[in-house]
């Protein structure tokens, strides 16, 4: 690759890589602010360095239903995940939730059949069944993969894995409708601000808010996170733009290997092997539906 494309390609690598950290840091920022105001502060965060880089944005560029139902969709797909990773009941049932939300990936192909009238081979479909499967195997953790029992487990916390599985639909749905819908117009700065505002609004009629303690560490790991994000998505539409398509998309299928790892890394986990097991069974059957629709 000429240079300017392997340095706009690298560059678009380290978003994936800034990416992968959102889990693990968006769970220890949640039991330091609470769920909704660690929340809410990382997204304040994010949406102020988005305006200060991107400059502040203009709702009359933007396509009206990319602006509204994708706007609604941007919203609602960070508000489930980042409720859904500080709501559950300890830090492994938090990578579980996060793997789920790994499902979007090929949610997205196969909802761009419908949408985006996408072609596609016959395999997309053992794809699917292998990233459900995969999710099935990292909650069963090192107990039994039975479905009573498994049923149980999403029992003991059902808001939270609820919120899972939204964000996964929400973002593949989202995804569809920018690609047929925003013609190259870019929301992302305003979608964050209302996040942000959406948070806050739910902070304030909380019965219960928790307090919020600004301390030292729990702040860095808020401007981490904001700063990360908001680094993430400008390097990544550079490395789309000017770098290796096919090498990024690749990559991008392995984001839940490397969230994993850095969560379990930052989290001081030791998941099982089944965990393992399972992560790599949503990779693999995201990597299938892809190939199941490159080329057509």
């Amino acid at each position: 690759m000429p240079p300017t494309v392997s340095r706009a390609t690298l560059i678009g690598l380290i978003a994936i890589l800034l990416w992968s950290t959102t889990v693990g840091l968006l769970r220890s920022v949640s039991e330091a602010f609470g769920a909704t105001g660690g929340a809410a502060l990382i997204y304040t965060t994010t949406a102020i360095l988005l305006c200060l880089t991107r400059g502040l944005p203009r709702p009359g560029a933007l396509p009206a239903l990319y602006l509204w139902l994708g706007g609604a969709l941007f919203v609602g797909y960070e508000i489930c995940l980042a409720l859904a990773i500080g709501l559950a009941s300890d830090r492994t049932q938090s990578l579980e939730l996060g793997m789920i939300n790994y499902l979007w990936p090929c949610l997205t192909i196969v909802l761009a059949i419908p949408f985006n009238q996408q072609r596609f081979r016959v395999w997309l479909w053992p794809g699917l069944l292998l990233s459900l499967l995969g999710i099935v195997w990292v909650m069963k953790g090192s107990g039994s993969s039975s479905p009573a029992l498994l049923w149980q487990n999403i029992l003991r916390n059902p808001v939270a894995y609820a919120l899972a599985f939204i964000a996964a639909l929400t973002w593949a749905v989202y995804n569809n409708l920018t690609r047929r819908f925003a013609r190259g117009s870019n929301g992302v700065t305003l979608f964050f601000i209302l996040t942000a505002l959406a948070l806050w609004l739910k902070y304030a009629f909380s019965d219960r808010p928790v307090p919020l303690t600004f301390d030292l560490i729990p702040i860095m790991e808020v401007l981490f996170v904001g700063l990360s994000t908001a680094i993430a998505y400008s390097a990544w539409n550079h490395g789309i733009q000017q770098g290796n398509l096919t090498l990024l998309a690749t990559a991008s299928y392995f984001t839940p290997v490397l969230s994993a790892l850095l969560g379990s890394l930052w989290l001081g986990l030791t998941p099982p092997l089944a965990f393992w097991q399972g992560v790599a069974m949503i990779t693999l059957g995201s990597l299938i539906c892809w190939l199941a629709t490159r080329r057509l």
